[in-house]
């Protein structure tokens, strides 16, 4: 019988790759304002990073809040 619950573990599993690969590009951008401080691009480009961090990690979090719920009704564990 397949796990009920694995459908939220992918979820989180998913945010938590795109979360990785957000805060590589962040610290680009970070690493990019040293030289260019003034750069109105760069800046609009951080701000979407940020956004998009908190996006994922709130992703993460119902996730979590899921599988918790899910383990609950169904007695299963995080594999």
């Amino acid at each position: 019988m397949e796990d009920p619950c694995n459908l939220y573990r992918s979820q989180y599993k998913k945010a938590n790759d795109i979360l990785k690969i957000l805060e590589k590009h962040k610290a680009e951008i970070d690493f990019q304002l040293k030289s260019n401080a003034s750069s109105a691009a760069l800046h609009k480009d951080l701000r979407t990073v940020n956004l998009e961090i908190k996006i994922s990690l709130n992703e993460m979090e119902h996730a979590e809040f899921c599988i918790q719920e899910c383990e609950s009704k169904y007695n299963t564990s995080l594999s």
